[in-house]
């Protein structure tokens, strides 16, 4: 075993780790006991929480940091975490937080009201001096935040410039967990490859392409991690990071290949499953080029036949999607009819339009967050668009590379790209991708610059909507009209998955999509 770790001595597991194990080489013997090896899809793009927007990075950020508050297991309900309690004000737009006291960031400085405030400002003020955290930060999530405040050293109050019904929601996201103020002042640029927050496990060592090491936080305020260590590798080829999973060379791998999945159908391994609000889709450029026609997007969800996607590409391990809002939003799902496979309808509509022929640039990924086996995916889509009359060119670039390219906005690059959300709350896809003013110059990830007024109404409307019924009857109207304006290609609705090998323990995937790992251990 290896030794227990304190502060001082944590320093010490990556020599201890490696004089036992040669952890880059490919297709090892099995890793020691108490460190986990978690296969990841791609390398992370940082490790700050209010920088990055991919699931493959959170799933590393929900083990080093907290938030004010937390999903409670199994939901997508907001429970205490740092904060211990809170007030809501009658009007809804004053929340009043209760800290929890003797909390300290990894680094040793105190976690307290003033950092909380501090976070909140380096997201949404653009004067703060470390606000600049990235390109695409998910401020966009507290948007509704007019003012927040110390009260004392363990209060601080919320104040919103109107009602916002996913605020709590959205504390408990990666973006909302708290940093520690003194680490990002000390580090600068650098501080999403130094981070330090409050969580089960201390960062330790980022190399890059090769691995992230945490280890155990000695002086958790929840409980001490059950694993010394946790090692995630960035294992970006599909078919190698299932080689290093039978090998012994990883004990967790997320995101089992559809193609895969029966070689883990036997002893030695367990494989999990959990649904949630996933939608995998196409975004369109409405802009400019063949796209800006209704007739042809139309067209294209016609000529996709979504069920061989999901059951052939997919292998079951899908849905097939209607619209921007997951099924798992059972109260606020519309339910709509998919657009059938029907390749006739799609001539139709191209010969009406003009666009016979019809050029198309599409960006496609060879893999990452919740991407559902992208290559084969994007080739089958292809073969489907090409049998209607398009004339389909696919570039295929590394997932941060692809985001780099998708997020900034289509124009004057691409007609189509693949793309998937894993969201919190039945507002945040919608509200970040499909409003006129989020458009990427204004910094949404509106990447195909769909716009609509009715729709835009009908999501400013249920995000400040109290009443969960009426927000429901809003959604639902947006689904509508949305699937009828077809700025995407509504594609699928994924079941996630995992895989551990029979030493772990303790293992569960959560409808939020991160990996919570303070309870694993393996033996």
């Amino acid at each position: 075993m290896l030794p227990i770790l304190t502060r001082r001595g944590a320093g010490l597991l990556a020599a201890t780790f490696l004089a036992t194990s040669a952890l880059t080489m490919p297709l090892q013997a099995q890793t020691p006991p108490g460190v986990l090896v978690v296969g990841q899809i791609a390398e992370p793009q940082a490790l700050d929480p209010h920088a990055v927007t991919a699931v493959n990075d959170f799933r590393i950020l929900m083990n080093i940091y907290d938030g004010l508050v937390r999903y409670a297991p199994g939901t997508l309900e907001a429970e205490p975490a740092l904060a211990e309690a809170w007030e809501i004000s009658e009007d809804g737009t004053v929340y009043t937080f209760t800290l929890r006291e003797g909390i300290t960031f990894h680094d040793g400085s105190e976690f307290n009201a003033e950092a909380v405030v501090w976070n909140f400002e380096r997201m949404l003020d653009e004067e703060h001096p470390y606000h600049h955290t990235g390109p695409f930060p998910l401020s966009f999530f507290f948007s509704a935040i007019e003012n927040v405040e110390a009260l004392d050293s363990h209060g601080v109050r919320f104040t919103l410039n109107e009602p916002y019904a996913p605020f709590l929601s959205n504390l408990a996201y990666p973006t909302g967990l708290i940093v520690s103020p003194a680490a990002v002042m000390e580090h600068g640029e650098e501080f999403g490859r130094n981070p330090s927050g409050t969580g089960a496990f201390l960062f330790q060592e980022w190399r890059s392409n090769e691995r992230v090491t945490v280890v155990r936080n000695p002086d958790y305020w929840d409980g001490v991690a059950a694993s010394e260590a946790v090692i995630f590798r960035p294992i970006t080829d599909a078919n190698t990071r299932t080689a290093e999973m039978l090998a012994g060379g990883i004990d967790i791998m997320v995101e089992v290949p559809p193609v895969a999945l029966s070689q883990f159908d036997g002893p030695g391994f367990e494989l999990v499953e959990q649904a949630g609000p996933h939608v995998w889709f196409l975004i369109l450029n409405v802009k400019e080029g063949p796209f800006s026609d209704v007739r042809v997007r139309q067209a294209a969800n016609y000529a996709i036949n979504r069920e061989a996607l999901v059951n052939d590409v997919l292998e079951g391990t899908a849905t097939v999607a209607t619209g921007p809002i997951a099924p798992a939003f059972a109260w606020a799902y519309a339910g709509l009819e998919p657009y059938p496979h029907d390749p006739e309808r799609a001539r139709e509509l191209l010969a009406e339009a003009g666009a016979e022929g019809a050029s198309l640039t599409f960006y496609v990924t060879e893999g990452g967050s919740g991407m559902l086996d992208p290559v084969p995916m994007g080739t089958a889509i292809q073969a489907d668009l090409a049998a209607v009359g398009f004339d389909v060119t696919i570039e295929t670039y590394e997932w941060n590379t692809f985001l780099g390219r998708v997020n900034p906005g289509l124009e004057g690059q691409a007609d189509m790209a693949q793309m998937a959300w894993m969201t919190n709350d039945p507002d945040t896809l919608p509200f970040l991708t499909l409003r006129t003013e989020a458009w990427p110059d204004a910094g949404g990830f509106n990447s195909g610059y769909y716009s609509n007024p009715e729709v835009d109404a009908l999501l400013e409307a249920a995000r400040v909507e109290t009443d969960q019924d009426e927000r429901a009857r809003l959604y639902r109207e947006m689904q509508e009209i949305v699937r009828e304006d077809a700025p995407w290609v509504f594609v699928a609705n994924w079941v996630q998955n995992a895989v551990t090998n029979d030493r772990v323990e303790n293992f569960q995937l959560e409808p939020s999509f991160f990996l919570l790992l303070r309870d694993v251990v393996k033996n």
